[in-house]
């Protein structure tokens, strides 16, 4: 197939993007757990050490048996081998832009900061409990939410038992902060 009815990316890559489009407040920094910063490393470093190599030596073995074009090692292993070059693109800048913040080493205190543990009450009686995490940490499963989502603004900076208000599609509504802790 000829490359002009095949997709190549057209250059505009989520690394290439500004931050408020890439889930970033413009000139926010990017604020991270101990953790997180781990996790995001720690990929990076599989990617870079062990699946790159891994990949650009299929890729190489693929291009010594002759015919690129119908090679579907070759094909598959260049457009793996970019997605694996985006992706190391994309960490390394997150992780090089990253501020660490550890919850840990915050005094203790019931005012709600980054990396705080939150339980809430609606109106409705209804308790959540939420940490508040970095962009890239976010799992709504164990109840991680950006610093930037709408329940993280509305309680930032307010004390154990405050009553605050957040904006829903649904309007605004009045959660009470139950219990703040830092684990």
């Amino acid at each position: 197939m000829s490359k002009a009815f095949t997709k190549e990316s057209d250059g505009e890559d989520e690394d290439d993007l500004p931050d408020e489009i890439a889930g970033l407040p413009a000139g926010a920094k990017n604020y991270m757990t101990p953790q997180g910063f781990e996790r995001l490393r720690e990929e990076l470093m599989t990617l870079m050490r062990k699946e790159r190599p891994e990949v650009v030596q299929v890729v190489s073995w693929a291009a010594a048996n002759g015919d690129r074009s119908e090679n579907g090692d070759y094909l598959y292993g260049k457009k793996r081998l970019r997605e694996i070059d985006r992706r190391i693109r994309f960490l390394s800048k997150r992780l090089e832009r990253s501020e660490v913040v550890d919850p840990a080493k915050r005094p203790k205190t019931d005012q709600v900061f980054f990396g705080a543990t939150v339980t809430c009450a609606t109106e409705k009686g209804e308790e959540r409990t939420v940490k508040i995490v970095g962009v890239d940490e976010v799992d709504l499963s164990k109840g991680h939410v950006s610093w930037i989502s709408p329940i993280a603004r509305a309680v930032l900076r307010a004390f154990e038992g405050d009553v605050v208000k957040m904006r829903t599609p649904h309007g605004e509504e009045e959660i009470e902060i139950v219990k703040v802790e830092y684990v």
